[in-house]
């Protein structure tokens, strides 16, 4: 199997993702966008992994290569591919499917609780997966109306769209499982100015105090995959 991964910038990557598709012998590759790295055609990849990052789903005009990514997820979708995005990764594909990403109410940074909906218990991908999780969430804006066809998947106290999925093959995340400890003290390194207080705005301490909540994350994001990948088959 072959997964390909777009990265915006150098301190979000695939985290642990990178590690269950090495355990599984995926064969890795990615377009690193914020370098001006070529799109891949579909027909490259089997699995299109799409990544977070500071910028928004409309700014084309700053980062002109977001409409030739939103193009290739458009593709990758109607040829079937599995596409799965996170945080940023979310946002584009719900746009690109016919929904709105917009402002969410307020900012969640840090570690906050999604609950599971009853449409998630029905779906293979999540067997196994409790009602509740301790996720990280680093984001201001959300996909405040979902496309048609995509059924909501989670939802929190501070933003309602927490996941979704379209179609089995489809998935939208709107926090962070894949992060490893790396990847977030880089992440905290390099949008520190966006830690503004908040209601749902933890400080970089409380962010870092919790390495069995990234340990737990990133073992639910192997059970995703896995059940995922044995869906797929």
């Amino acid at each position: 199997m072959r997964l390909h991964f777009l990265q915006h910038v150098s301190f979000e990557n695939p985290g642990a993702i990178l590690l269950w598709a090495e355990e599984n012998r995926f064969t890795v590759t990615s377009t690193q966008l914020y370098l001006g790295q070529r799109l891949p055609q579909p027909e490259e990849f089997d699995w299109l992994v799409v990544m977070g990052g500071p910028m928004n789903i409309y700014e084309e005009g700053r980062y002109p290569w977001l409409s030739e990514e939103k193009e290739l997820i458009r593709e990758s979708i109607s040829c079937n591919k599995m596409v799965l995005g996170f945080c940023l990764g979310a946002q584009l594909i719900a746009d690109v499917l016919g929904g709105r990403v917009a402002k969410n109410p307020v900012k969640e940074i840090g570690w906050h609780t999604v609950t599971f909906t009853k449409e998630a218990e029905k779906i293979r991908a999540f067997k196994r997966f409790p009602k509740e999780l301790t996720v990280f969430q680093w984001h201001g804006d959300t996909f405040s109306d979902l496309p048609e066809e995509v059924t909501l998947l989670a939802e929190s106290e501070a933003c309602l769209h927490q996941a979704f999925c379209y179609k089995s093959r489809v998935f939208g995340f709107q926090f962070h499982l894949e992060n490893t400890g790396r990847i977030l003290k880089n992440l905290i390194k390099n949008c520190e100015d966006e830690i503004q207080p908040g209601p749902y705005v933890q400080t970089k301490e409380e962010m870092l105090s919790h390495p069995e909540y990234i340990e737990k994350s990133n073992e639910w994001m192997f059970l995703f995959l896995t059940n995922l990948y044995q869906a797929g088959k």
